[in-house]
């Protein structure tokens, strides 16, 4: 037991808040998820109100749980870290683009009398081609198509953040014996694989979900109030899409993390799992044009087509083509979440607890 001391010693201790507030908090914090949930009622449809009933159970779970605090500890180790900042800064330049873009294009259609206008540096332009390249060619026109090609763009330029958060969660944990820590406390195992990926939800909403929906209003601001009332389902399919990227990439990262710890492997094959298989299956469908099943090999093309299902993109608007049935991608992803998350369990049951 000694000898575990000075490895114990160089982590922070507990600061989370583990017993009851009473029940005063409780009922309060119940009422209050009703009352949002009524609100929701009006609002929404009945899909919408579901998804927004689940969220808010599993929300109010969590809160009320003893993983809470193991997600606030993992969520400051990561906002500790200037690298986290630094690659957080270059996914908004893709947020940026959108953001001014469809200020640009509105700024461009109120420009349609004028044969040609000055845009800074650039020179003059014609206000109707400006407008048609915005709007058709980069997709800044508040469509499922726009939505789904920013999740593209930032979810290709977090890969390489989420290996990186990925060892510091809880490969970190598992080479210098901070999960006997953990679980030496008032804690489940469950507990701490909750809170773990809840951090890393929450760590990947922030890159997508989050400034989707702050799209979604600044397009719904400049074009009209009408757009809200028209596109509710474009809402929850963009939440859809962040809770199915979340759910998914967490459970994938996790177990990879746990059985390789150190960094350096893990974005290797963070890399081979992803961009790797996404090549190979382009050749195959592609190249050698075979069935176009060989794509669900590819985990991030299955989640590209359940966010295409999810926005209603349009199927013959889903590049590359030919695509699998979107019911094949799920259980695919179905399948290969259910045996990450069978590794994780099967790593974290295997520490032994520290009294």
């Amino acid at each position: 037991m000694a000898e575990l001391n000075p490895v114990l010693l160089r982590y922070r201790g507990w600061r989370g808040s583990l017993s009851d507030n009473g029940a005063t908090v409780t009922v309060l914090f119940g009422l209050g998820q009703f009352a949002l949930l009524g609100l929701a009622a009006i609002l929404t449809g009945y899909i919408q109100l579901a998804t927004l009933t689940l969220f808010m159970l599993n929300f109010s779970l969590v809160v009320r749980s003893r993983a809470w605090p193991v997600a606030r500890i993992a969520i400051e180790q990561l906002f500790c870290r200037r690298l986290f900042w630094g690659l957080y800064g270059l996914s908004l330049t893709v947020f940026l683009m959108y953001f001014f873009g469809q200020y640009l294009m509105s700024w461009a259609q109120n420009q349609l009398g004028e044969s040609e206008v000055r845009v800074g540096a650039v020179g003059k332009v014609n206000p109707k081609w400006l407008l048609d390249f915005l709007r058709n060619a980069l997709k800044f026109n508040g469509s499922a198509e726009m939505f789904r090609n920013f999740f593209w763009y930032e979810t290709n330029s977090v890969m390489i953040t989420l290996a990186l958060s990925g060892s510091v969660l809880i490969g970190n944990d598992l080479r210098h014996g901070s999960l006997s820590f953990y679980l030496s406390k008032p804690l489940e195992r469950w507990h701490y694989l909750l809170g773990k990926g809840l951090a890393v939800t929450g760590f990947l909403n922030l890159f997508t979900t989050l400034p989707a929906i702050v799209l979604f209003v600044q397009f719904g601001l400049l074009e009209s109030w009408d757009y809200f009332a028209d596109h509710s389902q474009l809402l929850f399919g963009i939440v859809a899409y962040g809770l199915v990227l979340s759910i998914h990439l967490t459970v994938i990262l996790l177990a990879l993390a746990s059985w390789l710890r150190n960094t350096v492997p893990l974005v290797m094959a963070w890399m081979t799992l992803f961009a790797f298989a996404q090549g190979v299956s382009s050749a195959l469908v592609d190249g050698l044009h075979y069935s176009p099943r060989w794509r669900l090999v590819d985990m991030w093309n299955c989640t590209f087509l359940i966010g295409n299902h999810l926005l209603s993109v349009p199927s013959e608007a889903i590049r590359p083509a030919p695509q699998p049935p979107v019911g094949e991608a799920a259980l695919v992803l179905g399948l290969v979440g259910f045996l990450c998350l069978t590794l994780l369990i099967l790593r974290v049951r295997a520490v032994e607890v520290v009294s």
